[in-house]
């Protein structure tokens, strides 16, 4: 078992309220339960000698190791090739189709021998409430059963377990056609423990979360040129959204750096207004109606919770169940991963002002709501006109904007354009669905806002839309803004902010958000390119019709996923994946920027 993994290394399951990473050597190194924002109970990602992991593989030194998905699922299979034979561990977390919150969830870990003999070694090593509680452990009837405050944990497994101090170890020789299995399960205080597994059982709960994805993907009215990419994207989506509520969270781990050895590392299992907002986008061109009409309800709830309460109508972030209480801690007991600390749980960015989140929000509730086909009722539509009309008052103001960077607020230009965008969509709802408003505030807002943008955010050095009021650098966060209708695709001013970002912050397609050396943010340190802003990138491209180099820039994308089709946040300058993982921000830009290039394709196919 290696110390610390690549970050790509890994393929994710999960259940609908959590998930777990696992490696290519078959280690679960990162599992919270019983939400994703949980603390931890595996956190070898984080701290090799102290996390706690769960490792399910063969013992010869001889193998070759390969993992892929069962197609269209979320089952993860490694497989284990070695002079002796061919063995595999399938791992997947039976899915919880209930919208009520579980406190109960398992981990099934499937071993079977293809070919020859393989010998399979079993360690589990929890660490309780990221490795700062002390368990106790009770093996009765082959059951080992882990006792934490506030939490019991069982392993069960078809072959015989054993102490190992604190922990449990097992093997087990298969030969071919055999199979074994071993169940994590984690459930609260009083939780009792399940039945045993056998072979037999095992079986059918298999098929039934293989039919479950597979029944999901089906769903989807995609149709394109990039199936498998998207079809993992969205699959990758859905777990990584919290069925109770339906708020997706940003990522599903925490601490993993933006650059190895430095300080840029976060906590991202929570619900990003922005990256939920977008999520609904993308899930609605896929036609998965009833995930983004569950977020679209969760938004109105965040919206209702503030309603009269004076102050910023939303925050930045919440809990996956709404609860806008993110503090943030040092997990000083946490190496991090390679070194890279500090480790933090919670963030502090939620207090943060970021006025682009209203023009996300606008955004997604208009295009869903059109998609879904509901109608705004009377009370909704009056709390839509206060959130716009406090808006057209208070969008005029320095904010941290889209990066959360700690480095002092500024009028940031991509902050107004999204305000513009807020907007603009309300006044096309107040239209469509003949509700009453002050459209006479909204659109002198509206318009001011435009008018603003384009004599302060236009830099005449780089004849180009730029970050902020006042500067010349450039940001790739503003490359939404011909999406959301800001600015004419394929318009002057738009072409040559385009070929500016070219210029600055493109390297070899690949694109970064913006460069810290000359708008500095607070942190130390560098960061790699950022994967959501290579995919915004193919998504400009193609509107402004650069097909080629659109297409060119997509497929070259795709390279950098991992062996499983998942993405982090950035790639590094050797091609490899920094920060959290997988990232929702990344697999919803793909989706969009594939809907895009593909119908931007088949319009040229079609003349």
């Amino acid at each position: 078992m290696r110390r610390y993994p690549p970050i790509a290394d890994h393929g994710l399951i999960g259940d609908l309220q959590t998930a777990a990473l696992v490696s290519s050597e078959g280690v679960i190194d990162w599992f919270a339960a019983p939400r994703f924002d949980s603390p931890s109970i595996f956190a070898s990602l984080l701290d090799h000698d102290g996390g706690g992991h769960f490792q399910f593989a063969p013992t010869s030194s001889e193998v070759t190791r390969r993992q892929l998905y069962y197609p269209d699922s979320a089952i993860v299979v490694t497989r284990f090739m070695s002079p002796d034979g061919v063995g595999e561990v399938i791992d997947h977390m039976p899915v919880i189709e209930s919208q009520t919150p579980s406190d109960r969830h398992t981990v099934v870990r499937i071993v079977r021998t293809v070919r020859g003999t393989v010998r399979f070694a079993l360690e589990c090593r929890p660490r309780f409430d990221y490795a700062r509680a002390e368990h106790q452990l009770d093996m009765t009837d082959g059951t080992a059963t882990f006792r934490a405050p506030g939490t019991t944990a069982y392993l069960q497994a078809t072959f015989p377990l054993e102490w190992d101090g604190r922990d449990v170890r097992g093997s087990v020789t298969l030969q071919a056609g055999q199979r074994a299995a071993a169940v994590f399960t984690v459930c609260g205080r009083d939780g009792e423990a399940p039945q045993p597994p056998t072979v037999e059982t095992i079986a059918p709960a298999l098929r039934d979360n293989v039919e479950f994805w597979q029944r999901w993907v089906r769903t989807s009215r995609y149709r394109g040129r990039w199936p498998d990419m998207v079809n993992r994207s969205a699959i990758t989506l859905k777990l990584l959204t919290y069925a109770p509520t339906g708020a997706p969270v940003a990522a599903a781990t925490m601490g993993l750096p933006e650059q190895v050895g430095g300080e840029r590392n976060w906590d991202y299992r929570y619900t990003w207004v922005r990256d939920g907002s977008l999520s609904v986008r993308a899930l609605l061109d896929l036609g998965f109606l009833e995930e983004a009409a569950q977020f679209v309800r969760w938004l109105g709830d965040r919206l209702r919770a503030r309603d009269g309460q004076g102050g910023e109508p939303l925050q930045i972030m919440y809990r996956v169940d709404g609860d806008p209480h993110l503090s943030e801690e040092v997990l000083d007991h946490f190496e991090g991963y390679r070194g890279s600390g500090p480790v933090r749980a919670g963030n502090a960015a939620a207090d943060q002002l970021q006025l682009d989140i209203y023009g996300e929000v606008l955004y997604a509730m208009s295009e869903g709501i059109e998609e879904i086909g509901q109608q705004v009722g009377y009370h909704g539509w009056k709390g839509i006109t206060r959130l716009l009309d406090w808006l057209a008052d208070h969008w005029d103001r320095p904010d941290e904007g889209i990066w959360e960077t700690r480095g002092g607020r500024k009028d940031f230009t991509f902050s107004r354009v999204m305000c513009w965008a807020a907007l603009d969509n309300c006044l096309k709802m107040a239209h469509e669905f003949r509700r009453p408003a002050n459209t006479e505030l909204w659109t002198r807002a509206r318009d001011t806002i435009l008018e603003q943008v384009m004599e302060r955010g236009w830099s005449e050095k780089e004849q180009a839309l730029v970050q902020h009021y006042g500067g010349d650098v450039l940001d790739a966060s503003l490359l939404i803004a011909p999406r959301v209708g800001f600015i004419a695709p394929r318009s002057p001013g738009w072409l040559s902010t385009l070929d500016a970002m070219d210029h600055r912050l493109v390297s070899d397609s690949l694109v970064y958000r913006y460069d810290p050396a000359a708008s500095p943010d607070g942190l130390r340190g560098s960061e790699g390119t950022f994967s959501l802003c290579t995919f915004l990138y193919v998504d400009a491209l193609a509107r402004a019709g650069r097909l080629p180099q659109a297409r060119y820039t997509f497929e070259k994308m795709q390279t950098y996923a991992n062996h499983v089709g998942l993405f982090a946040e950035e790639i590094g300058p050797s091609g490899e994946q920094l920060g959290n993982f997988p990232q929702a921000f990344t697999h919803l830009s793909l989706i969009m920027a594939a809907t895009t290039l593909d119908d931007a394709l088949d319009r040229l196919a079609a003349r």
